[in-house]
């Protein structure tokens, strides 16, 4: 069994003040999990993960693996394999001998060792390159170099640290999708850090979003897109962005320009006398106004036309002043640049409300 958990596992830096690159982290991954941590830059996601190899002290709480506390345990014996976002292959071994490098520092039979290399190569489709030093390799098959030597080594949990950052855009596609197929057929703990909440969305079972050092949400990818659990998270998760907003509350609703959107009950008495809200709608949200519908004026700036789909950027007048918003269109019959689009809320049921000063989701 291999479930990681951190336990309250802080990382401080010294300094005046000490920064906590990692504040007081909770979190549980499950045997056989692929669990992403997504964030910007700074949020401690890198740190949290080289916490959990051993590169980095905890110096608050503990992190253990497979129930065995590893806090202080050096990482040559922690039973991970991690794989860089720079390959870090030797130029001067071949693909099997790079790929078998661990096993061979470890005394092991050449036979097993030759076996395991073998064996990995075909999962990873290297067969053909064995031969080959790394300089001869394309950036994917490099990358596909550096996983096979993590997959020799057989260990209990696997730590990838933004491993595709260095590809071009479609392969990037392409090797996430065999690295999430992969990590399925190995059933091995992955625990796996992006800045990409796309690469965060599509790969893992469960993502995990930190902010400065802070566990904001962890859940499912559909269930952070459908219930964020704050505006952090609203705004990080979905691309594009949820439009976010404060905005005056009155008696029918929300006010935006010359739309009124409704406040759930529930979320009403959340807001507990609140003059305003943070409203939170996603761009696939807001359609064209109907023949008589009400709606607010949208002044076009720009149309990104992207085959199926166009996204409309344009202002929208709050509270007397201009506030930016994307919405989602059919691209076939996309506004031209300059002209005034009436829009509306596709479904009240849609709308995401957050307090605006803490940013915490009211409950609706």
């Amino acid at each position: 069994m291999a479930e990681v958990a951190y336990q309250k596992a802080s990382r401080v830096y010294s300094g005046s003040p000490p920064v906590r690159a990692v504040d007081g982290l909770d979190l549980e991954v499950d045997d056989g999990e692929f669990l992403v941590l997504v964030g910007p830059s700074g949020s401690g996601k890198s740190t949290a993960l080289r916490m959990l190899a051993g590169l980095e002290d905890v110096d608050e709480g503990g992190i253990s693996i497979g129930g065995k506390d590893v806090t202080t345990v050096p990482p040559k014996a922690r039973d991970i394999a991690m794989v860089f976002q720079s390959y870090a292959l030797y130029p001067h071994m071949t693909v099997a001998e790079n790929m078998g490098f661990a096993l061979k520092l470890r005394r092991m039979p050449k036979a097993q060792i030759r076996q395991r290399v073998a064996e990995a190569a075909e999962l990873l489709d290297l067969t053909k390159y064995l031969d080959r030093k790394p300089k001869a390799l394309s950036g994917g098959q490099r990358q596909r170099v550096a996983m096979g030597r993590a997959i020799v080594r057989e260990p209990a949990v696997f730590l990838m640290d933004e491993p595709l950052s260095n590809l071009d855009a479609k392969l990037r596609v392409e090797t996430r999708a065999n690295i999430a197929a992969l990590q399925r057929r190995l059933g091995t703990t992955t625990i796996y850090v992006t800045h990409d909440q796309v690469e965060a969305m599509t790969m893992g079972h469960r993502v995990a979003v930190l902010k400065d050092g802070v566990l904001q949400q962890c859940d499912t990818p559909r269930a952070l897109y459908d219930r964020p659990a704050n505006a952090f998270v609203a705004g990080f998760i979905g691309s594009p962005a949820m439009n976010l907003k404060t905005v005056p509350l009155a008696e029918g609703g929300a006010q935006l320009d010359g739309l009124t959107v409704p406040v759930p009950r529930i979320a009403s008495a959340d807001a507990g006398g609140l003059a305003q809200v943070t409203l939170g709608i996603r761009p696939e949200s807001l359609r064209p106004v109907g023949a008589g519908e009400p709606g607010m004026d949208l002044r076009v700036e720009l149309v990104e036309e992207l085959g199926a789909d166009a996204l409309v950027h344009g202002t929208v007048r709050v509270s007397g002043e201009d506030e930016r918003f994307v919405v989602r269109m059919d691209g076939r019959v996309p506004p031209s640049l300059g002209d005034t689009l009436q829009v509306t809320v596709r479904d009240p049921d849609e709308v995401h409300l957050f307090h605006p000063e803490s940013g915490e989701r009211l409950a609706a």
